[in-house]
């Protein structure tokens, strides 16, 4: 059985982590990406295909795997967030954290009191890290469990100081294709771009002022290295689409070389 809260205890401890990203639905697909040695997986419940189903399944899979499990939840849909938790999900990614009061409602959705209003239930998440007493999860959970606030927006970046700020959120992640798409009006996705790349820093530096953890997505491993190079500690690499696209690519290039 994995460490439980393996994710936030290397966060915690300075480490920079690499995780892979999931859209497709399938468990199998997770565990094996899980299984060549990325410490987390995120299953991408906002823009994937998962259901509730599919993504318990994966929770377990990824956990199996020796990896901590990651979902990102749909907008605006913080009821998901304790669920995601309750099945053994050790992370939660939020999208379109625009304000303060998102915020806290984020917070008050993953974490138990007296730092948020999480309702007990976490019957699954316990067997999955190998928790038998109640009060040592719950001990352990508001800690070991991560809030990572998205921002992807003009006024989540307008806001970013108050939202780092903000109790029960534990890192900032960055959303660079949407971000792009909204510093430029909507006419490009260029994640490059001087003004996405001036976002990029000031978000980075807003989470570490504040004593939080920097994360972003990255289209592939040189982005990513690019971004822990610049200080970003959870950052993820690519996702399964690709990896599987890029792969057959390869194949038949092969075959007609």
């Amino acid at each position: 059985m994995p460490d439980a809260f393996s994710l936030a205890r290397r966060l915690r401890a300075g480490e920079t982590v690499f995780s892979a990203w999931c859209t497709l639905a399938s468990p199998l697909v997770a565990e094996t990406i899980a299984r060549e040695g990325f410490p987390g997986v995120v299953i991408d419940v906002q823009h994937g295909l998962w259901d509730t189903a599919a993504t318990v399944a994966a929770i377990a899979a990824v956990n199996h795997a020796g990896a901590a499990p990651i979902v990102r939840v749909p907008l605006g849909d913080f009821a998901f967030v304790s669920r995601a938790l309750d099945c053994g999900a050790e992370a939660i990614i939020a999208p379109m954290i625009n304000t303060p009061t998102d915020a806290r409602a984020f917070a008050a959705a993953a974490k138990f009191p007296p730092l948020g209003e999480r309702s007990w239930g976490p019957q699954r998440a316990m067997a999955l890290q190998g928790r038998s007493v109640p009060t040592d999860y719950l001990r352990e959970a508001n800690e070991g469990t991560l809030t990572l606030a998205m921002i992807e927006t003009p006024t989540a970046l307008a806001n970013v100081e108050d939202i780092a700020a903000t109790d029960g959120i534990d890192a900032l992640f960055i959303g660079p294709y949407d971000l792009s798409t909204a510093l430029s009006g909507g006419t490009a996705q260029d994640v490059q771009a001087p003004e996405v790349e001036r976002a990029i820093d000031r978000i980075g530096e807003a989470a570490r002022k504040a004593g939080k953890i920097p994360g972003i997505y990255c289209r592939d491993a040189e982005r990513a290295l690019a971004m822990a190079k610049r200080g970003f500690r959870f950052v993820t690499v690519g996702n399964d689409l690709s990896l599987v696209r890029d792969g057959a690519a390869a194949q038949l290039k092969a075959l007609k070389s």
